[in-house]
């Protein structure tokens, strides 16, 4: 009997954040910072701590370079290139660095103790925030002072990349921070999972765009497995299974089989337009956190760029924050894209989030606090910053603009009060953009839902961002493990909100979209094409399957079908009669 045989099947539920099925030997990876002694030094000891740092942090600098110059030559890994700048900020941060010589000097403490309490500190304020980009950032941090500290140690100074001890296939570990994501050797690594995580984190990213199944928020590995022993990991459905059984490892055989044959096929769909069964046209593009995902974008054949995030430009330097960076940025879009063009929302985040050095006083409830709109317009000349930069880029490619997190008319008005300030500023310099720039409002938030009316004569389109829609209409924190059942995106009350949104926009004469993560949502398709969705913009990944169910579905089909959907009382209900519909026109696609 073998090894996998002897031990019984054990089966874990996360979320699956990267598409894809693979399976073998498995190794655990280090969960967290190893903490250095607490040792005291004397005075005259101070100056040679700080020199081992200015040490520590060249060498670490030059890892990241390195290992950022080594993925920039290889075509798959070239989209990765522009997260390891945000790691070389983190690394010569002076706040932090300040702090720790301060530490040093004023404690008489090891650099080693200095820098290790100091980091701490700003990881764990940033992972006891409740919006899950903002704690993903912690990753970021970790990844830079893991190196630095191991370099303090005047351990491996010629390679910081990560080190496998086997030839082994699957990791798990409780997290995996970016530049272990993208070091690792692909002949030998075909998936991991993680304890911790979520689908916005920079390593789910980079997981995706490297077709590595990976699977997060596993909350606990059991300490039955043990390294070498063989594990599962489904992507798709967000499972990870120990010692899976022989009748497992068939039952998925059969599965990467269809996998493999549904992905030719789909290719085939590329340079096509999207449209249903009897011809009616939908728009599909993609969403991007970074510029470099523009390669995915293209190679997945997305019609141009349908969110583009920005929230990245405040989470790093005060440089990323100016209006040049942010215009190189929106330009590089807006060449990329072509005829397609780019949407771009400003700022969404929250009084938490703005500046990392404010980050350990957040306010109790971002979600509902200083954020999106509301901040812009308490900012406006920083808002004006942005706004310059989007209209500046908006003379070298169809770019639109949207704002988020609106919930009155006042706010969408006075956003435009602000915009037309910025393009006057513009004029007054000499400076071309479009005139005629594209305005949307982000239709999130149930006040907004009820007059949406009175906002489409403000804007040119709306986009509905289900993420939130959801999480207000239904007040259920979707970060919150506790009540994640009653996250549900087919409530009827979603439903009915987004169908509203959608029928106000045509009333005014406007087009309507969807960007949110339900855009994606395989069941839910039908639901999309019978309320007459104008676009759908989703990862890059699911541009082709979305694409492929589009083109299954007959719109007047569809558009009988949502009266009877409409009429159902609960998320169970109209979630079962869209995957009936699903079933019937595009089984193949629900792996």
């Amino acid at each position: 009997m073998n090894k996998t045989a002897k031990k019984a099947e054990i089966r874990l539920e996360g979320i699956g954040v990267s598409p894809g099925v693979c399976w073998g030997p498995v190794e655990f990876l280090g969960k967290t910072l190893e903490e250095p002694e607490n040792t005291d030094i004397p005075r005259s000891g101070v100056d040679a701590e700080k020199a081992r740092l200015s040490l520590a942090l060249i060498a670490t600098r030059d890892q990241i370079i390195e290992l950022q110059s080594e993925i920039s030559s290889e075509e798959d890994n070239e989209s990765h290139v522009g997260i390891f700048d945000a790691h070389l900020l983190l690394l010569e941060d002076s706040t932090v660095l300040n702090e720790v010589l301060r530490v040093c000097e004023t404690q008489l403490k090891s650099i080693d103790w200095a820098y290790y309490s100091v980091v701490k500190r700003y990881i764990d304020s940033l992972r006891k925030i409740s919006d899950p980009y903002l704690r993903e950032r912690a990753v970021d941090i970790e990844d830079v002072a893991k190196r630095v500290l191991k370099n303090l140690r005047w351990s491996n100074l010629e390679d910081g990349n990560l080190r496998l001890q086997t030839d082994t296939s699957i990791i798990l570990a409780h997290n995996l921070t970016p530049s272990d994501t993208v070091g690792l050797n692909r002949s030998r690594v075909k998936g991991f999972a993680t304890e911790v995580g979520s689908a916005t984190s920079h390593t789910a990213i980079m997981a995706r765009s490297l077709n590595i199944p990976a699977v997060v928020a596993l909350h606990q590995i059991p300490d039955v497995c043990n390294a070498g022993d063989v594990v599962l990991i489904d992507g798709y459905h967000g499972r990870v299974i120990l010692n899976p059984a022989e009748s497992t490892l068939q039952e998925y055989g059969e599965l990467v089989t269809l996998d493999e044959e549904l992905s030719d096929s789909l290719s085939l769909l590329k340079g096509h337009a999207t449209t249903t069964a009897d011809g009616k046209r939908v728009t599909l593009s993609a969403n991007i956190e970074f510029i470099e995902e523009i390669e995915g974008v293209k190679n997945q054949d997305a019609e141009g760029i349908g969110l583009y995030r920005t929230e990245f430009f405040y989470l790093q330097s005060r440089e990323q924050r100016s209006e040049e960076f942010q215009f190189k940025n929106y330009k590089t879009a807006a060449e990329a894209t072509g005829e397609h063009g780019v949407i771009i929302r400003t700022l969404d985040i929250g009084g938490d989030k703005l500046y990392p050095e404010l980050i350990e006083n957040p306010e109790p409830n971002p979600f509902l606090g200083w954020r999106g709109i509301r901040l812009s317009l308490d900012r406006p000349g920083e808002f004006r910053i942005q706004l310059r930069a989007i209209l500046r880029a908006s003379a070298f490619g169809k770019v639109r603009l949207m704002f988020p997190f609106i919930s009155t008319l006042e706010e969408l008005q006075e956003a435009r009060v602000q915009l037309e300030l910025a393009k006057d500023e513009l004029r007054g310099d000499g400076i071309s953009f479009d005139e005629n720039i594209e305005v949307g409002a982000m239709i999130e938030i149930p006040s907004a839902v009820l007059i949406a009316d009175h906002l489409a004569r403000e804007v040119d389109f709306f986009s509905i961002g289900t993420n939130d829609l959801v999480q207000y209409t239904t007040a259920v924190d979707r970060v919150n493990d506790r009540v994640a059942s009653l996250y549900q995106p087919t409530h009827p009350a979603v439903v009915s909100m987004i169908r509203e949104t959608v029928e106000a926009a045509h009333r005014n004469g406007i087009w309507c979209g969807i960007c949110g993560e339900a855009a994606s949502d395989l069941d839910m398709i039908p639901i999309w094409v019978g309320l007459e969705v104008d676009e759908l913009s989703v990862g890059s990944a699911q541009v082709l399957r979305t694409r492929r169910a589009i083109s299954t579905l007959d719109s007047r089909a569809c558009g009988e079908w949502i009266e009877e959907v409409t009429g159902l009382g609960t998320a169970k209900e109209i979630r079962g009669k869209c995957r009936e519909m699903a079933t019937a026109n595009y089984p193949e696609l629900l792996l």
